[in-house]
């Protein structure tokens, strides 16, 4: 969604209680959205300078089609799971795989 530059930064975000799912605070960087959920930015945090830089960066890259961002609400709506051929190819599976099975 962009509200963090990095993913280091993004889970910094949820543990910090900064980002709602369909209008609950969530502290767990591994929560599992669901299709349809929305994604938000608490009140009290929406003016950190580090969210507005990292929705600067966000602009710049393209979107996806199974991310509906809405910069002006600060909120994104997951609206699917995205398929293999949508993510970005530098995604090794076979290393995955090879990690997990230790």
């Amino acid at each position: 969604m962009g509200f963090g530059c990095t993913r280091a930064e993004s889970r910094q975000l949820v543990s910090h209680k900064s980002i709602l799912v369909n209008g609950q605070v969530v502290n767990i960087p591994s929560y599992q959205v669901e299709a349809g959920d929305t994604i938000t930015i608490r009140e009290r945090s929406r003016n950190q300078l580090r969210i507005q830089g990292a929705l600067n960066l966000a602009a710049q890259r393209s979107s996806v089609d199974w991310v509906e961002v809405n910069v002006d609400r600060l909120e994104g709506v997951l609206k699917a799971y995205p398929e293999r051929d949508e993510l970005p190819s530098e995604i090794n599976e076979n290393l995955i795989v090879e990690l997990y099975s230790k």
